[in-house]
């Protein structure tokens, strides 16, 4: 029976929603769809409660450094995990084989028989591939922000810019970091039904989401202009981490949910496309040939340079938004802001930002070259005034800026401010917050204010 045959049946066809619980019980009948739902609900907060009481945390990672001390971090060092591995690889599992099972198993034309309607198979299946998806992502939110603040406690955070957030300011940004997350992983789910669509039974249409994944983390770390950066579906996996400085960095990650939400439309619709045009006759299909390249190599690599010249023509900044200025702006405000953790972990006399009048003087490369641009060469000397104290205080910090904007700065001296990793304290040592700390450059320097 083809697609044609199927949709002139005179016998009524099978409401979406039956056709919906139906690949909804197929889904969760395969014991890897529940065992991957478990772990997702379960796995993530008992990682993130035993490392938190550990003495060596994953400074590495962004917030992994603060996992000791705030509940909200684990779940933030989960995010990033989550962006970089689990999500590609769920959304390869669900939504990459949904439609590849039934070339497996011989059964389009039962279930063609039993529905009658092509276009609600593809919906249904696309639909129950989604509902799972966002079942696992809800999971590892719940499970990590649970176990972080069972842990730890749900005590303030430091953000990227040094501020303390409240515990309602960091549990409402900790939510909208997962809810950004959302539109990547949904680009990712249609590129997984067009892989399934047009590779049939071939294996290689499961793999596609974790391969586009990967290749679009491999053009993260280059070093592309903002514009193409933006573009690229996968940044708003770690775009999040603008919404935990003041003022927010929102509009990269604003732009960036758009074009991965005009991804998953697209590839979708290129997927049903391809799903309707198939003969459901040909018990050897093994794949849509040179229409893969037609209908979905082809269209993507389009929507990518049309989304690339759209950015590029409504931002100021087409190189790599890291200069000397953004630098010494952002190393300056962070310093100040944990300056004045530092002073009350000492009981010292409070002081303001505006009496600290904190600045920083950043060269790269030893002043040699362009001051522009990511690397591991960046060398800040901080500078700030205490009231009644002419002279003013100083300390170096070598910073390591990333092409999407983070940097790690490490302190340098003088060993009482930010040469070691503890700080002497009434109540005991504690960790320094000027020693290593993280923040982000801001990209889009229109986004201020």
């Amino acid at each position: 029976m083809t697609a044609t045959a199927a949709e002139t049946s005179i016998a009524p066809r099978v409401p979406i929603a039956r056709g919906l619980r139906f690949e909804l019980v197929k889904l969760f009948a395969q014991w890897r769809i529940r065992l991957l739902v478990l772990a997702c609900w379960i796995a993530p907060g008992l990682v993130v409660a035993v490392v938190s009481q550990q003495d060596s945390l994953p400074v590495d990672s962004l917030f992994g450094r603060w996992m000791g001390q705030s509940g909200w971090a684990g779940s933030l060092v989960l995010l990033g995990f989550a962006g970089s591995y689990a999500l590609p690889l769920l959304t390869s599992i669900v939504a990459g084989d949904v439609f590849a099972a039934e070339d497996r198993l011989g059964t389009w034309r039962h279930l063609l028989v039993a529905v009658r309607s092509p276009r609600r198979i593809f919906a249904a299946k696309a639909l129950a591939s989604l509902a799972v998806v966002l079942v696992m992502v809800a999971g590892l939110c719940a499970s990590g922000v649970l176990g972080g603040v069972l842990a730890v406690g749900a005590q303030p955070l430091v953000g990227l810019d040094g501020n303390l957030l409240s515990t309602g300011d960091a549990a409402g940004k900790v939510l909208l970091a997962w809810l950004s997350v959302l539109a990547p992983t949904l680009a990712l789910a249609g590129i997984g039904l067009l892989g399934s669509v047009a590779l049939g039974r071939s294996p290689m249409g499961l793999l596609v989401p974790a391969v586009v994944a990967f290749a679009l983390q491999l053009c993260q770390l280059l070093p592309l202009p903002v514009a193409v950066r933006l573009a690229l579906p996968g940044y708003a996996f770690i775009a999040w981490d603008g919404l935990f400085t003041d003022p927010v960095q929102l509009a990269p990650l604003m732009i960036n949910v758009v074009v991965s939400l005009a991804w998953a439309a697209a590839a979708t619709a290129l997927a049903f496309v391809l799903f309707l045009r198939r003969d459901f006759t040909d018990l050897a299909y093994d794949g849509s040939g040179r229409r893969v390249w037609l209908f979905g190599v082809l269209p993507l690599a389009g929507l990518l340079a049309v989304s690339t010249g759209v950015v590029a023509a409504s931002t100021p900044s087409l190189g790599s938004g890291i200069a000397k200025d953004t630098v010494q702006d952002s190393v300056s405000v962070a310093f100040a802001h944990l300056y004045r953790m530092q002073t009350r972990q000492l009981n010292r006399p409070a002081v303001t930002e505006e009496q600290l009048r904190a600045g920083a003087e950043c060269v790269k490369s030893g002043g040699k070259g362009e001051q522009e641009g990511p690397g591991n060469d960046w060398r800040c000397v901080v500078t700030w005034h205490l009231p009644g104290v002419d002279a003013a205080g100083t300390a170096i910090y070598q910073v390591h800026a990333t092409p999407d904007g983070r940097y790690t700065a490490d302190g340098d001296g003088p060993k009482e401010v930010n040469g070691y990793f503890l700080v002497h304290t009434p109540r005991g040592d504690a960790p320094n917050p000027l020693w290593q700390f993280d923040g982000n450059v801001e990209l889009l320097p229109t986004t201020k204010g």
